[in-house]
């Protein structure tokens, strides 16, 4: 670190999401929660004077280099290899070209421009990395997913994650001035699985677009969606991938046939979201199965936000039976809109759901158990829907964002004193 003398407030932040763009549609390809994460709270960090400059990879020539996405919230386009056909396995060979991109950015403006450098994955804070070395600024790393957390809870089938990149995240994690975890559990794991220094991690939870996602009239959400007023509906949102087995739900929705043949004609189960990773190789395999089934099942893109309340309200239960999610903004999302949540008791979703309270929280992924936790969410949906409702409501994007003000100033306190 450097002595030259910053505000402790900072001014402008370099916040790097290079694999997957905030202008994306969340749910399909490499863009889901965390594009949700870093928008939102860029706003709101602008919001609270910070200048926030979002550095990603151009994945179209007709893209321009830069695009306002907000007051005070400017995307940055950088080239880096082909504008199509690099996927995030791909990334690794550009990280060159992505660092030289945002060095040349920062070299057009006066000296000391960006205060602190923001990095969202572990190919972000590699480039964030080499570029606050440069620049005598802090890093501040968020994972949002971890190597060894995945791989020690893959799906049957799923691809475990190379250790190019867990070499890549013990590099991050040592190199970073604050590490940000999205839960007690992952700053944990920081701790245990990765060496992190436990002074340097600080948990900030994400938060929820409270005024967004707010709870509704169910007859009036089925209506706009074409659903049938007596359905029961089971919902999944989310990339259709091994990771977030949207398979396990169908098993149990025809498993819910069995123990509950009053279900038959009735049981709805729409699942909203496209293909992604390992998902990408085999994309019609869940339909597949969804014809195998006794069950109607309804698949829906990527929805926009006012469109996917509509999903939320217009559900009896939501079901998130990934087999790990460092935090899980759907069950957020879903909570807010007043529908319980149905989840794996795993990762940030044992601190999403409210186990009893907002919702269910299932061991493992047998469709008989998750079909049995359906049937007591349905029993008890009243009461869990009073309890999501305040649950969420602890949650806002105001508080994250105020929480990383505190984060960044926590790491520009010592170069003051440095330069004392």
């Amino acid at each position: 670190m450097t002595g030259r003398v910053r505000s402790v407030r900072p001014r402008r932040a370099a916040v790097l999401s290079v694999h997957t763009s905030p202008l994306e549609q969340p749910g399909t390809g490499d863009a889901g929660g965390m594009n949700v994460y870093v928008v939102e709270t860029s706003k709101r960090l602008a919001e609270l004077g910070v200048e926030v400059e979002i550095f990603t990879r151009a994945t179209s020539s007709e893209l321009p280099p830069v695009v306002s996405l907000a007051p005070g919230v400017t995307v940055r386009h950088l080239t880096a290899g082909p504008f199509e056909g690099l996927s995030k396995e791909d990334l690794p060979s550009q990280l060159c070209a992505l660092t030289s991109g945002l060095l040349r950015v920062e070299a057009q403006h006066e000296q000391g421009y960006f205060d602190v450098v923001h990095s969202h994955y572990w190919l972000s804070g590699q480039v964030g990395w080499l570029a606050t070395e440069r620049w005598g600024v802090p890093l501040v790393h968020t994972a949002h997913t971890l190597a060894k957390v995945k791989n020690r809870a893959l799906a049957d089938g799923d691809t475990p994650e190379p250790l190019r990149r867990v070499v890549g995240e013990e590099q991050v994690i040592a190199a970073a001035d604050r590490l940000v975890a999205n839960t007690a559990q992952e700053a944990r794991d920081l701790v245990s699985l990765y060496g992190a220094q436990a002074s340097r991690v600080v948990t900030i939870a994400p938060g929820v677009d409270l005024e967004q996602f707010r709870p509704g009239e169910a007859s009036g959400a089925r209506t706009r969606l074409g659903i049938p007023p007596d359905a029961v509906l089971l919902l999944f949102v989310g990339r259709l991938q091994p990771l977030k087995a949207p398979d396990v739900l169908l098993l149990a929705a025809q498993r819910m046939l069995s123990l509950d043949p009053t279900l038959k004609g009735r049981l709805h189960v729409a699942v909203v979201g496209g293909p992604s990773g390992s998902g990408l190789d085999e994309p019609a395999v869940l339909r597949d199965l969804a014809a195998q089934l006794d069950v109607t099942v309804r698949f829906e893109p990527p929805q926009s936000p006012s469109r996917l309340r509509d999903w939320y309200v217009a559900a009896d239960l939501v079901a998130v039976p990934s087999h790990n999610e460092s935090f899980g903004l759907v069950a957020l999302e879903a909570q807010a809109c007043g529908t319980p949540v149905v989840a794996t008791r795993v990762g940030g979703l044992m601190t999403t759901v409210a186990d009893g309270v907002s919702g269910l929280l299932v061991d493992g992924h047998s469709p008989d158990d998750w079909a049995q936790a359906l049937l007591k969410g349905l029993a008890s949906a009243s009461l869990l829907s009073l309890g999501a409702v305040e649950h969420a409501s602890a949650y806002s994007w105001n508080r994250t964002a105020s929480g990383l003000l505190e984060a960044y100033r926590d790491v520009l306190t010592p170069s003051l004193a440095a330069s004392g």
